[in-house]
Parts: structure tokens; sequence; C-alpha cells
């Protein structure tokens, strides 16, 4: 006698279809508009900053031990593959739900290479490309849609991420000190 199992996965807590088509309406109506994002990063010593958004709870950044910091928290180049990760899921998931795509599982495992003997300046100051120079995001993806339908989701995602962009494009970027 042959048994069949049937295992059904929960789907991810859905976000508003209709408060995403809204989202989208008002988008499209005011396509011009640009919004400035205010935070305030404070060093509490150390390498341990905190930063206040809005007005929730400080969020961490700390360096680890291999970099003289408390290994408290990400640091901020961990921080910045943790952003590109959560925009990329948060685009993944909103635009499944336009689809009519009904996600089980969304994971991304991300990876960045980076040149960290300038150690912000003070390390070996020879020429070379600082910052990341390659990132690498692996999407685990499930849901009732075929393969391709969610490589086109993810492709979808990608090219229309905030961050992801922010990081393919030049951006205009001013670091002055406060009058």
């Amino acid at each position: 006698m042959t048994e069949t199992l049937t295992i059904t996965q929960n789907a991810l807590r859905p976000v508003s279809k209709t408060g995403l088509e809204n989202l989208a309406a008002n988008a499209k109506a005011n396509p011009n508009v640009i919004k400035s994002i205010k935070v305030k990063t404070v060093c509490e010593g150390q390498f341990r900053n905190l930063t206040y958004v809005r007005d929730l709870p400080e969020h961490v950044i700390d360096e680890p031990p291999s970099l003289l910091g408390q290994d408290t928290a990400p640091n901020p180049s961990e921080a910045v593959l943790a952003a590109l990760g959560s925009c990329l899921s948060v685009g993944i998931h909103a635009n499944a739900i336009v689809r009519g795509i009904t996600l089980t599982k969304l994971e991304l495992e991300l990876e960045g290479d980076i040149n960290i003997t300038g150690v912000w300046g003070i390390g070996d100051l020879s020429e070379k490309r600082l910052g990341f120079t390659d990132i690498r995001a692996k999407v685990i993806l499930e849901g009732n849609a075929s393969r391709a339908e969610l490589e086109d989701l993810v492709a979808h995602s990608n090219l229309w991420s905030p961050v992801a962009n922010t990081l393919r494009n030049p951006v205009n970027l001013d670091v002055a000190l406060a009058e």
C-alpha cells in the first residue's frame, strides 16, 4: 500500500492588494514626487553607532572584533547588504501579490566582496576600488507559479529596487561638517 502525503505550506503573511493598487495609482498620478528620508546617527563609543529612524527604536551598527568593534550588531557594509536584501524582498512580495502569486517562502542570501585594507583611510592608502566590487543575491522563492514566472518576478523586482539602483547607479553624495 502506498501513502500519498500532502504538505500544505502557509502563504506568507499577506499585504493588502488594494493597498498596493492604491499606492501604485498614487505614484502614477504623481510621477515626479521626490521624498527626503532622514535619519540621525550618533556614535555611542568605540565603533558602536545608534541610528534613529522616524520614531522607531535605535538601529545599532557596530564592527566585528577583527575591526576593533564590540560585535553587538551588523557593521555598516553588512547593513548595506541587509538593506538590499530587504528592499528586494519587499519588491518581490509586492509584485507577487499584484500578479496573483501566493508565496510560501521568500528568503535572500547576500554576499559582497569588499577590500577593507584601506580601513577608513588609515590603512593601506594605495589606489584601489573602495566599497563593494561585487554583490551576489540568491533568492530562495516558493509559490504557486512556474519557475519562469518566479524568475521574471525576481528580475522585475531587481530592476525596480530603489536600494539595488542606488548601488548600481551613481548618486550625488555631499558629506560636510555641520555649521
